[in-house]
């Protein structure tokens, strides 16, 4: 990714690049950031794999908004025993949400990963995807 993304300095086109990377090398079902478009209150569907995504997704509600809300990685091994989830796709079956935070340490999106098993993600997947993201920090 870092080779790839080697003197780009343009948010919009590295998610593009990380969502087609990731949702190819992995399969999952969606792959693709939601972008803060109204910080503390919305965020607004960015660059993506995958089916039809939600187009705007509040702070707080779901598990992007969640995420989003709390700063804070979110995995849910089973969507459908997550309060408030969103179905996006009803095929959606679990799913990780990774904050993504910009140069100034604001919140600037999630990088929102959906599969179509049980339990697809854990510890190790968030601490890659969190790296993966930093990318936007530097």
């Amino acid at each position: 990714m870092e080779a790839i993304l080697d003197g780009v300095d343009d948010q919009v086109t590295a998610m593009a690049t990380m969502a087609t990377l990731v949702h190819h090398a992995f399969g999952h079902l969606w792959t693709g950031f939601y972008r803060v478009v109204e910080p503390g209150q919305l965020l607004r569907v960015g660059p993506y794999q995958g089916s039809l995504g939600c187009l705007d997704i509040a702070f707080g509600r779901g598990v992007c908004g969640t995420a989003a809300a709390e700063s804070k990685t979110q995995i849910v091994p089973d969507v459908e025993k997550y309060p408030g989830h969103i179905t996006c796709d009803a095929r959606s079956r679990s799913e990780i949400v990774i904050p993504v935070f910009g140069q100034q340490g604001d919140l600037i999106g999630v990088l929102d990963v959906d599969s179509d098993r049980l339990n697809a993600f854990d510890a190790e997947d968030a601490r890659g995807l969190e790296q993966l993201v930093s990318w936007f920090a530097q």
